[in-house]
């Protein structure tokens, strides 16, 4: 009797398969059989997850491309809504520093700071009124650190990166001293005025962006001046509603209603221009 061959891989003719199959011995379990070889394609599209349903796919004429469109706004901090009353937008959170200056009240400035971190900015207030911001502060951020106070002259380098942009809120009166942070990208400044003083015109120069509220007509002179308005709009700075306020730079403005929502009215109350 001759010696059984062997089969490619080292298997003998026998074979190992459970009764019922051909060439098995009785008594004998079977093997299991040898996975299928995969390919390259088929082992990458397995490690991506199962594959989705096939439907039919999605085609347009060259001729209608165009009339596609996606409507995207400017990326920001929603200040209120404009004379047209479309979204008014600060770009708020970029990689460059942005000064800003706001002549008005705390209620308009903390409006900005909750929407600034609402946003996801780290909100740092440096301020010599503590007692007005600390309730924000602790009610703000659903009991995350995302605004912190801080008395004046104490304030630490916040650390901005792009996934933590930082705002930093100067609540000092009409004579704000010179900030003690250098300028550090991704990170705003805001300059609170509560009225203009002998400081304001070099602070309005050299902002990038200024916010009036409600101010009197010798102020809105001086304001006019630096922002080279027109004359129709100084003479309406001393006439404006509590919520609304004129944004400016030196080539462009824009009017603004700020309509808070009912989580800052629970927190801040109604709309007010003097503190």
């Amino acid at each position: 009797m001759s010696a059984p061959t062997m089969r490619p891989g080292g298997r003998s003719g026998f074979g190992n398969s459970a009764p019922g199959f051909p060439g098995q011995r009785p008594g004998h379990l079977p093997r299991s059989p040898e996975p299928a070889r995969v390919g390259p394609e088929r082992r990458l599209r397995e490690a991506f997850g199962l594959l989705g349903p096939r439907r039919e796919r999605h085609l347009v004429d060259a001729d209608v491309l165009a009339q596609l469109t996606l409507p995207v706004g400017d990326d920001g901090l929603i200040l209120g809504i404009d004379q047209d009353n479309q979204p008014a937008v600060l770009g708020l959170c970029r990689p460059t520093r942005l000064d800003m200056v706001l002549v008005g009240g705390t209620w308009m400035a903390q409006v900005i700071a909750l929407r600034a971190a609402a946003i996801g900015a780290r909100v740092a207030v440096e301020t010599a009124r503590p007692q007005l911001w600390a309730p924000m502060a602790q009610a703000a951020g659903g009991g995350q650190q995302c605004v912190t106070v801080h008395q004046v002259g104490r304030i630490a380098p916040q650390g901005p990166s792009p996934a933590s942009p930082v705002l930093i809120i100067r609540d000092l009166g009409i004579r704000p001293p010179r900030s003690r942070l250098t300028t550090t990208p991704w990170q705003s400044v805001l300059t609170l005025l509560p009225y203009l003083g002998p400081t304001a015109p070099r602070l309005l120069a050299n902002a990038d962006v200024v916010g009036v509220q409600r101010i009197s007509p010798q102020e809105s002179q001086v304001v006019g001046k630096s922002m080279r308005l027109p004359q129709g709009d100084s003479a309406s700075l001393s006439s404006l509603a509590d919520n609304v306020a004129l944004w400016c730079t030196q080539k462009s403005r824009q009017y603004v209603m700020t309509q808070p929502t009912d989580a800052e009215t629970g927190l801040l109350g109604a709309p007010r221009r003097m503190d």
